[in-house]
């Protein structure tokens, strides 16, 4: 994985070539990445999907995340993301079905790596039964529905935790119902203004739903 082919850019975003995945996290270049949240809604309220990263990730491993992301290779397009939802979650979502939030730059450090991503950030309403996702298990070990209003409280320092309610994947493929009590540490570092852009955005879809724009 880390000789995949990155495009890189500098701090204006202008692309200034390419590097093999393991430079760019290693040296700190600006690459673009797909992001996309899933969430639902239940009456009044609404919920994220989160996914729980596999332990074993080079990133930010165990920790809750985006529901689907993955890197766009050299070349590629934001639309091309969307292969990142059918080989991490078994969904077929056309890129135009989803709504696009923006593109969001997110920096995060962790020992050895500098990642900097140009995030095409997009949601998508689902409300299929966490059971009929085929999650790819080298990716993810869990998903996970957490209500938007408690993660904005969460982040902004209000609550100490949140009720993270899912599925977690065995390694023989079977899977359990879980409730998880997780805290601002439990969740992958992104800057606040990240999650502050994304809860925001999928609240005002959300609402925008209700009201028949959608």
């Amino acid at each position: 994985m880390n000789d995949e082919m990155l495009d890189i850019y500098d701090e204006s975003g202008q692309h200034t070539g390419a590097a093999p995945r393991g430079e760019v996290h290693r040296c700190g270049y600006w690459h673009r990445t797909f992001h996309c949240w899933i969430y639902r809604r239940d009456g009044q309220r609404v919920f994220l999907l989160f996914q729980k990263r596999h332990p074993a990730k080079d990133t930010s491993p165990d920790k809750l995340d985006i529901t689907s992301a993955g890197h766009l290779l050299a070349g590629e397009e934001p639309r091309d993301g969307v292969r990142e939802l059918e080989e991490e979650l078994g969904l077929s979502v056309p890129y135009e079905r989803l709504h696009p939030i923006g593109m969001v730059r997110d920096v995060s450090v962790e020992p050895g790596i500098v990642d900097k991503e140009l995030c095409h950030v997009y949601a998508y309403e689902c409300n299929q039964p966490l059971e009929r996702y085929r999650i790819q298990q080298e990716e993810l070990t869990g998903l996970f529905w957490v209500e938007l209003e408690e993660a904005v409280r969460l982040f902004r320092g209000e609550i100490p935790a949140v009720r993270a309610e899912g599925l977690r994947w065995r390694a023989d493929g079977t899977a359990s119902r879980i409730v998880l009590e997780a805290h601002k540490a439990d969740f992958v570092a992104h800057e606040e203004s990240y999650y502050r852009t994304v809860f925001a955005a999928v609240k005002r879809l959300a609402a925008g739903a209700e009201d028949g724009a959608f």
